[in-house]
């Protein structure tokens, strides 16, 4: 009994030998597979993706500041200088140069030569002017249309395969968007100067005293990029390098307060340019305002929509029908008319002996009348 006791004792110390063995066996398995560090290894990868989306995004970053530089850098070729007179050497010494010499900016916006400015810079239609490029050299130009109620011009130069700039839709703009002005401040010396800024507002009128008499400038778009003398014809453009405005005016009094011209307004010119090689301008014969406008002329004159008609072409297609001083054009055609430029653009689109159907509010009365639009010289 005793014998048979001590023998089970011995097979029992050498099964648990046995099971010492084998779990340090397994022991050493497990630390050599890496068992039993996957949180170490789930961190580390983790850490790594975190890593690689790092420098994922700051490389988009970087991507994304280059893109903006190169954009602007192009949009830069299409930036003309113009002037009245033909003329070499500094103009920043002569005073009042942009008066004396005309010195301005232009927008090339065909390849084959078509350059959109300020019709206070250019002239008006069939005047001459020189146009300076890129590359430095000057082209005789001529001003094949002008509207000095919106101070827009067209020129003409003989010369293709020009570097030209796309028109945005001044119409989807909005407020605080980032914009940047490009013209020639002070003369060629500073040729192509670049200034950002945002678009602080829209749709607004200004009034300016021209020649003894008050001028007012309506629909703007208002920005605090950089705007100095030279600047005129110059464009406004967007994150994307595309024509928005052409800068017009500048308060000389304020800091950072430039206007430019919305692009949509002249859109109808250039398109049929571009596709007719020339524009026949129908002509309504009014001059008015929106309401916008018309409380510099009259505070107490109050109107909700429309075009207060404030004064009657005597040569105009107006003359002899039931209009007069004081009605406002609610609608033309089918058109509801909230602002001047919305009448302007509707009638480029025309041509000299359209007709169109007027919509007129005169004490609380609504009357139609039919028009044949007339050409402008």
């Amino acid at each position: 009994m005793y014998y048979e006791d001590k023998k089970r004792n011995k097979e029992k110390v050498i099964m648990y030998c046995l099971m010492v063995v084998i779990i340090a066996l397994l022991l050493i398995l497990i630390l050599r597979t890496g068992i039993g560090q996957a949180p170490t290894v789930t961190e580390y990868n983790a850490q790594k993706v975190n890593f690689d989306e790092n420098i994922e995004e700051e490389q988009e970053k970087k991507a994304e500041f280059p893109k903006t530089n190169k954009t602007i850098e192009d949009s830069v070729k299409a930036i003309v200088g113009i002037s009245k007179l033909k003329q070499s050497g500094s103009s920043i010494f002569v005073s009042n140069a942009e008066e004396k010499l005309g010195l301005g900016s232009g927008v090339v916006i065909t390849d084959n030569g078509y350059i959109l400015t300020n019709q206070h810079v250019a002239g008006n239609k069939y005047s001459s002017c020189y146009v300076t490029l890129d590359d430095g050299n000057t082209y005789d130009a001529n001003v094949v249309w002008a509207d000095e109620n919106i101070d827009l011009a067209i020129v003409k130069i003989n010369k293709s395969n020009l570097d030209y700039l796309e028109l945005g839709d001044s119409d989807t703009i909005h407020l605080a968007q980032d914009v940047y002005a490009i013209g020639n401040p002070l003369g060629l010396e500073f040729q192509k100067t670049v200034t950002k800024g945002i678009i602080s507002s829209l749709d607004r009128t200004i009034k300016i005293e021209a020649e003894n008499q008050n001028v007012y400038m309506e629909d703007l778009i208002q920005t605090d990029a950089t705007i100095n003398e030279g600047n005129s014809g110059g464009a406004l453009i967007d994150e994307n390098g595309k024509l928005i405005g052409i800068n017009s005016v500048k308060i000389s009094n304020a800091e950072g307060i430039g206007f430019a011209v919305p692009i949509n307004i002249v859109k109808p010119i250039i398109n049929k340019l571009i596709s007719e090689g020339k524009f026949d301008e129908a002509w309504l014969g009014i001059y008015g305002y929106d309401k916008e406008a018309i409380k510099y002329l009259d505070s107490n004159l109050k109107i909700e929509n429309g075009i207060y008609v404030a004064q009657i072409a005597k040569d105009g297609p107006l003359v002899n029908l039931d209009i007069k001083e004081g009605d406002i054009i609610t609608q033309i055609d089918e058109t509801t008319l909230n602002k001047m430029n919305d009448l302007k653009k509707y009638i480029y689109n025309k041509k000299p002996e359209d007709t169109v159907k007027l919509i007129i509010q005169r004490n609380g009365k609504e009357n139609t009348l039919e028009v044949k639009l007339a050409g402008k010289s």
